[in-house]
């Protein structure tokens, strides 16, 4: 009996304890990264890609076309003003040479016979041995032969030019930037075997949007970042800006000019990004991962974080013209509130987050841990 009893506390014990609801660990609040929006007196700071080239660069080419006999020159080597870079085989224009040096030596001789047959008719026509019409037909036969042997000079001339053009020099001296032909390679009169980059000022070439060319203007102040010398900031300006956008990527192809103290920092194919201030709206701008499709489906929303209990608010927000890398909210947003600014497709109504700022330092209390299922 004391047995049974014993048993029957065991189960009554067993099935108390498996009706209790048992606690569940809490979750941790998920961190994210928040940013303030920007509202630096209406002006958004827009970086552009950009690559160090030369004000002045010139695809150099052959006048006529033949063999690439040899290049004297390579990718990357600086040249000086008149130096050789590549030489075309000229036997061909040699033989065209001494073709039009026998031409030119013909059209000589007749020239010489039609002078004598023409003072011979001159001095027969004053003793009025032969008629009029007969000296006027030498004359003819002179002008003509005159003509002959200048055609022939010419000819010669443009003959020997042209072997002259089988040698390629430089204009300029500068560096190489590209070669687009080997030795032993069939070219075509124009077409480009060196683009050589002259000395002398340097600029950089980048791209602005469609969507804002009108905040751009020639002469506009910029600052230049190097990529391998970030933070130290270069002074330029913007020198040209293409008429007509490029009907593939639809920007404006535009050159920024560098100082001449500039020289010995930069080198040609140099990555940089080039800083321009523009906009003048006043709108608070966030960063455009920080922007998610709304409820509707139709206005945009950002996450912002409660700060009296770390959780997450889907806010409507009314947005301005997209730029490069931020969006300009006309309404629904304060400057003092965190944004929510990656990652936000992650993310649902009221999670519990820790705002962290992209040195991943807190940067409000750390939210109340929620309970699974909650």
């Amino acid at each position: 009996m004391n047995n049974l009893r014993w048993i029957g506390s065991g189960l009554l014990l067993a099935l108390l304890a498996a009706c209790g609801k048992p606690e569940t660990a809490p979750a941790p609040a998920l961190p994210v990264f928040v940013v303030h929006p920007d509202g630096s007196g209406g002006m958004a700071v827009a970086a552009y890609p950009g690559e160090v080239r030369a004000r002045e660069e010139a695809a150099l080419s052959f006048r006529v076309g033949g063999n690439l006999l040899r290049r004297e020159v390579d990718a990357g080597q600086r040249v000086s003003k008149g130096q050789l870079l590549a030489v075309l085989d000229v036997a061909d224009y040699a033989l065209q040479a001494r073709a039009a040096q026998a031409q030119y030596a013909a059209a000589e001789a007749d020239l010489v016979r039609a002078r004598d047959e023409h003072k011979r008719y001159a001095a027969l026509a004053e003793q009025q041995l032969v008629s009029r019409s007969a000296l006027d037909a030498q004359t003819a036969a002179l002008k003509a032969a005159q003509g002959q042997a200048d055609a022939a000079r010419a000819n010669l001339d443009v003959s020997r030019n042209q072997a002259g053009y089988a040698q390629l020099h430089a204009p300029e001296a500068g560096m190489i930037a590209s070669r687009e032909a080997e030795a032993g390679q069939v070219v075509a009169a124009g077409q480009t075997i060196y683009t050589l980059a002259a000395d002398g000022a340097r600029e950089v070439a980048i791209a602005l949007p469609e969507s804002a060319i009108r905040d751009f203007s020639v002469g506009q102040a910029v600052q230049v970042e190097l990529w391998n010398q970030p933070g130290k900031y270069l002074p330029g300006s913007i020198r040209e800006i293409a008429a007509a956008a490029d009907p593939q990527t639809r920007t404006y192809a535009a050159r920024v000019s560098l100082g001449a103290e500039a020289l010995n920092e930069v080198e040609l194919g140099q990555s940089a990004r080039v800083f321009i201030s523009h906009g003048k709206d006043g709108a608070l701008r966030v960063p455009l991962a920080a922007v998610q499709p709304g409820k509707s489906g139709q206005q945009a929303s950002v996450w912002v974080v409660n700060p009296a209990n770390g959780t997450l608010q889907a806010r409507a927000v009314t947005l301005g013209t997209y730029g490069p890398e931020q969006v300009p909210v006309l309404q629904g947003l304060k400057g003092d509130e965190w944004v929510v600014a990656a990652g936000g497709h992650l993310l649902r109504e009221g999670q519990p987050v820790t705002a962290v700022d992209r040195n991943n330092r807190p940067v409000l209390t750390s939210a109340p841990a929620a309970k699974k299922g909650e």
